[in-house]
C-alpha cells in the first residue's frame, strides 16, 4: 500500500551548461617613457673672456648637445640672453666679432661707476627684440647681487636688458642698477658661475663654464682693467665651492686674455671650443648615467 501510494520521483530539470565567456583581456599599460634629461648650462663671468662662451656653445651644438636651461652671471648673462633668445652659434659668433666696445660702454662722470650701463641694457633689449626674460625661447635666468643684503638674486621675469645690466655691473666700473627700489650689482660677487640656480630650475645635468683663469704675466692696462682683474681674482675663490656641485666644469684657457681685451675675442672663442671638445666624452657619460629627477 505504501508502495502504491508513493509519489513518483520528479524529474530533475536539465540545466544547460554555463556558457564560459573568456574574460576580457585588459591591454597592459605601457611603461612610462623615461623623462628626458634636462641639461643646464651655467655661464660664468669674466668680462671680455666671456667671448669664450660662444665657442663653448658652438662645440656643444656641433656635438648634438643642446641645453634646456641657461643661467648666466655677468658676461655669461650677456651671451646667455642672446642664446636663450634664439641666436644660434653662427649668430652668436657674428655678434661677438662685430661688437664694438663703444656700443656697450657709456662713460659717466665719476660717481658710483665709470659706465652708466644703459648702453649695454639697450643693446641687449634690441638684440632680443625687447622681449622680457619669460618670453625668450628657452628657460633663462640672470644672476645679480642685491647690494643691500649681499644675496644672489635670480631674475626670471622682466626687462631682459636691465637684468643683464645688473648682472654685469662690476662695482666701481658700472653704476649699480635700481630695480623696484633695490640696487643690484654684478652677480659674480656671490655666484661667479651660477650652478645652483641652474640646478634649482630643474637641470639634471649642469655644465658649468668657468672663464676666471688664473691671470698670466701681463701688464694691467688701466683703472678699469685693474678693477676687473681684481674682481676676477676674487671670484676664483668664491666660485670653487659652487663649481664642486656641477656635473661637468669647462675651463677655457683664457688667462692670457685681459678683462677688457676685445682684440682677443677670436682667441677666446677658439679656447672655448677647444676646452668643450675635450669635455664632450665626460658630458656624454654624465648624460647617459644621470637619472632624470621629476617632482
Amino acid at each position: 500500500m505504501l508502495f502504491g501510494c508513493a509519489t513518483p520521483p520528479r524529474e530533475t530539470p536539465s540545466v544547460p551548461p554555463a556558457k564560459l565567456e573568456p574574460a576580457p583581456v585588459q591591454p597592459a599599460k605601457p611603461e612610462a617613457a623615461p623623462a628626458p634629461i634636462r641639461i643646464g648650462l651655467a655661464l660664468g663671468g669674466g668680462a671680455a673672456r666671456g667671448f669664450a662662451h660662444v665657442g663653448v656653445i658652438k662645440a656643444l651644438e656641433a656635438n648634438g648637445i643642446v641645453p634646456d636651461i641657461i643661467v648666466g652671471t655677468s658676461a655669461g648673462s650677456f651671451v646667455g640672453a642672446l642664446y636663450a633668445a634664439g641666436y644660434g652659434p653662427a649668430d652668436l659668433e657674428r655678434v661677438a666679432l662685430q661688437l664694438d666696445e663703444s656700443t656697450i660702454g657709456d662713460w659717466s662722470l665719476p660717481d658710483r661707476g665709470v659706465f652708466k650701463g644703459e648702453a649695454l641694457q639697450d643693446f641687449v633689449n634690441r638684440a632680443v627684440q625687447n622681449r622680457p626674460l619669460e618670453k625668450l625661447n628657452r628657460l633663462f635666468a640672470v644672476v645679480a647681487t642685491d647690494l643691500q643684503t649681499g644675496q644672489a638674486v635670480a631674475f626670471r621675469q622682466g626687462n631682459t636688458g636691465m637684468a643683464v645690466r645688473a648682472s654685469s655691473s662690476v662695482p666701481g666700473v658700472f653704476q649699480p642698477v635700481n630695480i623696484n627700489g633695490r640696487e643690484y650689482v654684478d652677480g659674480g660677487l656671490v655666484s661667479p658661475v651660477p650652478v645652483r640656480v641652474a640646478r634649482s630650475l630643474g637641470a639634471d645635468v649642469v655644465i658649468a663654464v668657468d672663464i676666471s683663469s688664473k691671470p698670466a704675466h701681463r701688464r694691467v692696462a688701466d683703472l678699469v682693467d685693474m678693477l676687473l682683474q681684481t674682481f676676477s681674482i676674487m671670484g676664483q675663490a668664491i666660485a670653487a665651492h659652487e663649481l664642486g656641485e656641477a656635473d661637468v666644469v669647462i675651463r677655457p684657457a683664457t688667462g692670457a686674455i685681459g678683462p677688457i681685451d676685445f682684440n682677443s675675442r677670436r682667441q677666446a672663442i677658439a679656447e672655448g671650443e677647444k676646452a668643450t671638445r675635450a669635455a664632450i666624452p665626460l658630458i656624454r657619460q654624465k648624460i647617459a648615467r644621470k637619472p632624470a629627477v621629476r617632482n
